[in-house]
């Protein structure tokens, strides 16, 4: 779906280009650059590696000022937590909480974070700052190494708290 929606968004901005002049069309090059999607299953994910001790390095110089120390929160909101917390009348939703995958993190950490700087980090720092969210949220080792064979591997606490889709033309 997120494929289809950015290649719309590309056609159609070139077209804008060319009947008002302004902009340009997206080379087949910045079409394939954005055009990725990281499935539960593991497939999308590119090639790198990372432990937690190394993404807490990472973490100290580029999420630290947003999301505190250990991940517990700064300004904005932390994402430590167990099932329990899905409990009573204000649910937390966070990633040792709410999140069936680990590849949703990795991809929504390369897709989205830095905030100020989205998609800047490189894929083994990516692996790395998963790492250390898992790490974090007592789901990996600090030493265990994510890669494109072990992350769909990682159990998430909440896997199975989701219902499936039962419509016969979903997969």
């Amino acid at each position: 779906m997120f494929r289809i929606a950015l290649l719309c968004l590309l056609a159609a901005t070139g077209l804008f280009a060319q009947k008002f002049g302004v902009g340009k069309a997206a080379s087949p090059d910045e079409i394939a650059a954005l055009d990725i999607a990281v499935s539960p299953d593991g497939k999308g994910l590119p090639p790198g590696q990372g432990t937690a001790a190394e993404g807490a390095k990472v973490y100290e110089t580029q999420c630290r000022e947003c999301h505190g120390p250990e991940g517990k929160g700064g300004d904005e909101t932390g994402f430590i937590g167990t099932p329990a917390d899905l409990k009573g009348d204000k649910p937390k939703k966070t990633v040792g909480s709410y999140w069936p995958y680990a590849t949703t993190l990795w991809d929504y950490i390369n897709r989205a974070m830095p905030f100020v700087r989205p998609g800047t980090l490189t894929d083994d720092q990516v692996y790395s700052v998963t790492a250390y969210i898992l790490h974090l949220n007592g789901i990996v080792g600090e030493n265990d190494t994510l890669n494109a064979e072990t992350l769909p591997k990682v159990e998430m606490p909440n896997r199975n708290g989701f219902v499936p889709d039962p419509r016969p033309d979903v997969k």
